[in-house]
C-alpha cells in the first residue's frame, strides 16, 4: 500500500469519527439544553423517552423524518431548497482541523494524531468557512417569500457583517503571541504547568470577552437571538421550512455552537493542555472536551438568564464599543509583545 493510499485511509477513518462523534454530541448538546433550562425554570423537561430522556434527541430525529415536507407556494424553490445546505455544510467542514488531543499512541496502530488534518492557515481555515453560513441565512430568508423570514434575514446579515469584525480582530492578540495561524501549534504554545501559559492568563483576558461576546452574537444565540426573535418575528429566516430542511438550520446553529466552544478553548484555554497530560496523553482528549462543554454549558446558561437586546442597542453595542475595545486590545498585546521579546 502506497503512503498516499494509507494516509487517505488514515483521513477518512478520522473524518467518519470525527463526524459522528461530533453529531452525538451536538443531539446531546439539544437534550442538555431543554433539561438545564426545566431545571432553571423548576419543571421537569423531556424525561419519558428511555432512561432520563436520553432517547429524546432519536425521537426527535425520527419526528423530523417522518413529518410533512412542505413547499410554499410562490417560493424560489432552488434557492428555497439550497439555504438549509449552505447553511449547513460549512458548519461541518471545519471538524477535520479541530485539534482534539495530543499525539497518543493506540494499540496496533501505533502513534496517531487527534485531529484530522493540520493546516498552517487552520484558524483563518475556520473563519472563512463558518462566515459563509449567512448566506445560506440570507438565501433561506428571501427565497422564502415571508416577510418574517425576510426581516430575518437581514438582520442576520447585518448583525453578522458588524460582529464578525470584532470576532476576528479579537484573536489576533492570541496569534501575536503563538506566531502561528495553525491551531495545533497554538495548543502546544500554550503548555505550562496547571494552566499557566493559556491565553486567557498570558495578556488576552480583553481579547477572550470580546470573542465571547462577539462570538454568541454570530451565532445568533441570546441575548443576541435578533435574526429568529420569537416573540416579533415568528421564528425569522426559518418560518417556513419544516421536516429535514428545518432540521437542517436546527443542526448548523448547534454546530457553529460546538466551532465557537471549540475555538475559545483552543486559544484561549489551551485546549488539550492540562496538568500530567505529558505523562498521560489520553488525559487531553478529557480537557479538551470538559473546556468546549463548559461553553456550551455557558450559552444554555445565558439563553436562561438573559433578556435579547432591542435591535438598535444591538447594533451601537457592536459597533461602537466591541470594535473599539478589540482594536485596542491589539495595540496593548503588540506593546507588550514588543516589550517581552
Amino acid at each position: 500500500m502506497s503512503v498516499d493510499a494509507g494516509f487517505l485511509i488514515e483521513a477518512l477513518i478520522k473524518i467518519i469519527i470525527v463526524f459522528h462523534v461530533v453529531l452525538i454530541i451536538l443531539a446531546y448538546t439539544v437534550l442538555a439544553e431543554r433539561r438545564v433550562l426545566a431545571v432553571i425554570q423548576n419543571r421537569l423537561g423531556p424525561n419519558r423517552v428511555g432512561t432520563f430522556g436520553l432517547l429524546q434527541p432519536f425521537a426527535d430525529l425520527l419526528k423530523f423524518i417522518m413529518k410533512e415536507d412542505l413547499i410554499p407556494m410562490a417560493v424560489n424553490k432552488y434557492l428555497y431548497l439550497l439555504a438549509p445546505i449552505v447553511t449547513l455544510v460549512p458548519a461541518f467542514m471545519v471538524m477535520i482541523v479541530y485539534p482534539f488531543g495530543p499525539t497518543v499512541r493506540i494499540p496496533y496502530f501505533g502513534q496517531v494524531d487527534l485531529y484530522v488534518t493540520r493546516l498552517n492557515i487552520g484558524l483563518l481555515f475556520v473563519f472563512a468557512l463558518t462566515s459563509l453560513g449567512v448566506y445560506g441565512i440570507v438565501l433561506a430568508g428571501w427565497a422564502s417569500n415571508s416577510k418574517y423570514s425576510l426581516l430575518g434575514g437581514l438582520r442576520s446579515s447585518a448583525q453578522m457583517v458588524s460582529y464578525e469584525l470584532s470576532l476576528s480582530l479579537s484573536v489576533i492578540g492570541a496569534v501575536m503571541q503563538s506566531g502561528s495561524l495553525d491551531l495545533v501549534e497554538i495548543v502546544k504554545n500554550q503548555s505550562g504547568a496547571w494552566g499557566m501559559g493559556w491565553h486567557l492568563f498570558w495578556f488576552q483576558p480583553i481579547g477572550f470577552a470580546v470573542y465571547l461576546i462577539s462570538a454568541i452574537a454570530e451565532t445568533n444565540r441570546v441575548p443576541f437571538d435578533l435574526p429568529e426573535a420569537e416573540t416579533e418575528l415568528v421564528a425569522g429566516f426559518h418560518t417556513e421550512y419544516s421536516a429535514m430542511k428545518f432540521a437542517m438550520f436546527f443542526l448548523a446553529e448547534y454546530a457553529n455552537m460546538f466551532t465557537v466552544s471549540v475555538i475559545a478553548t483552543v486559544l484561549f484555554l489551551g485546549g488539550w493542555n492540562g496538568p500530567f497530560v505529558e505523562q498521560l496523553p489520553w488525559l487531553g482528549l478529557v480537557y479538551f472536551f470538559a473546556k468546549v462543554f463548559f461553553f456550551l454549558f455557558l450559552y444554555i446558561w445565558l439563553r436562561a438568564t438573559l433578556p435579547r437586546f432591542r435591535y438598535d442597542q444591538l447594533m451601537n453595542f457592536g459597533w461602537k464599543f466591541l470594535l473599539p475595545v478589540a482594536l485596542l486590545n491589539i495595540v496593548i498585546s503588540a506593546a507588550i509583545g514588543v516589550l517581552t521579546f
